[in-house]
């Protein structure tokens, strides 16, 4: 589905990416790990056409999506989350679903003045559908709530709403478990599952919590220093030498990859 060729991104003399290869094939759930600094989250940015990158190649399902902006991938259905999720704060969580579809007959005037009733019936169809998002990731009591005062872990379940908006193909999530509690992250594990094989999601984990990993990625692919080091199994990566060797800093040998 997503294929990345020999992709760099330079900040001045700092090589973030450099000379990353990898491939994300349809219909899996691929971890993607690495120390502090490794590149991870630079890569998601070039994917995802929040960064340009200095060269290399990205493609989608034989396309070349190199550089393309961040509005043009949503519509392939490339979507992207954050580690500090970005909701409307002041909106009610299901306003937060429903404002995530582009093009609405609600956005121009002309269709505000004279074709109400237009927006109406598509405002009906939105609420529908954000109410069954929010049954989907069991948090339906929250549709009224304000997004700002959800929960760490309810914000990332909230994000991981908005790609149920939309016909998603491939989420890339960044980071879902940080500052998240331990049963709301295995609320975000099962949701994640279940769009994987109920609704043929393709997703790409950034995550330092290995069981996490383990439970939800095969293959898992190790970054450091800006480059592809291992792709294999939880299993097979916790093995290999140069990944050993590459976590040393963080202790990630002594703490059997836990951190």
């Amino acid at each position: 589905m997503i294929t990345v060729t020999d992709l760099h991104k330079h900040f001045g003399g700092f090589h973030a990416v450099d000379g990353a290869s990898l491939t994300i094939e349809p219909g899996t759930i691929t971890g993607l790990i690495g120390p502090n600094g490794a590149g991870k989250t630079t890569l998601f940015n070039v994917i995802a056409g929040l960064l340009k990158p200095t060269s290399g190649k990205v493609t989608m399902d034989g396309e070349d999506i190199t550089g393309l902006p961040p509005h043009a991938l949503f519509d392939k259905g490339l979507l992207r989350t954050f580690q500090i999720a970005h909701e409307f704060h002041s909106m009610t969580v299901r306003e937060n679903l429903m404002m995530v579809p582009a093009d609405q007959s609600g956005e121009t005037l002309w269709n505000a003045w004279f074709h109400r009733g237009r927006i109406a019936s598509e405002e009906r169809a939105l609420r529908e559908k954000a109410d069954e998002v929010l049954e989907f990731l069991t948090i339906a009591h929250l549709a009224d709530e304000k997004a700002g005062n959800l929960s760490g872990g309810q914000k990332k379940l909230l994000e991981l709403g908005r790609t149920m908006m939309v016909d998603a193909k491939i989420v890339f999530l960044d980071e879902v478990g940080a500052g998240v509690n331990r049963t709301l992250l295995n609320t975000i594990g099962d949701a994640i599952i279940r769009l994987n094989k109920e609704r043929g999601y393709t997703f790409v984990v950034i995550e330092h919590d290995m069981d996490f990993i383990g439970r939800l990625c095969d293959p898992v692919i190790c970054m450091a220093e800006g480059k592809v080091l291992a792709e294999g199994t939880l299993d097979e990566i916790k093995a290999n030498e140069q990944v050993i060797e590459a976590y040393l800093g963080t202790g990630l040998k002594n703490k059997e990859m836990q951190a």
